[in-house]
């Protein structure tokens, strides 16, 4: 596959995943019964599986790794922190008030991790 077809698969799955967390999130802030929907529960774990194996592959093809590459450390490091404040805001918060926090911070460790792939700098500058 050619890295421009697989940059597009990438970005596109971005966009679907953060898409869906954050309608899941406001689902979540609403405390809409539509948050428990089967699909909603599996829709993630497909985009996910196919945006982690293009950044796998993207990662090979333009043979820059994370722990050698700063910038890929930074996004590697923003996406654990975006999934931990995401698993808090979705499943395991207990307030909401504590939900509506975690889902702030994730949102704003994926905004960083966006900006580093931007970038290409973990202090995002250019």
């Amino acid at each position: 596959m050619d890295y421009l077809a697989l940059k597009s698969i990438h970005v596109a799955s971005v966009a679907l995943s953060l898409g869906g967390f954050l309608a899941r999130g406001l689902l979540m802030l609403a405390g809409s019964p539509l948050l428990a929907a089967r699909w909603l529960r599996i829709a993630p774990h497909v985009v996910d599986t196919v945006l982690l194996a293009s950044a796998l592959w993207l990662a090979a093809a333009i043979r820059q790794y994370p722990f050698v590459h700063g910038w890929l450390t930074a996004k590697v490091l923003g996406l654990l922190v975006y999934i931990g404040f995401g698993t808090i805001a979705l499943r395991r918060g207990r307030t909401r008030r504590i939900r509506a926090s975690a889902f702030c911070i994730a949102l704003a460790a994926a905004a960083y991790v966006v900006a580093v792939a931007l970038t290409r700098s973990p202090l995002l500058s250019r």
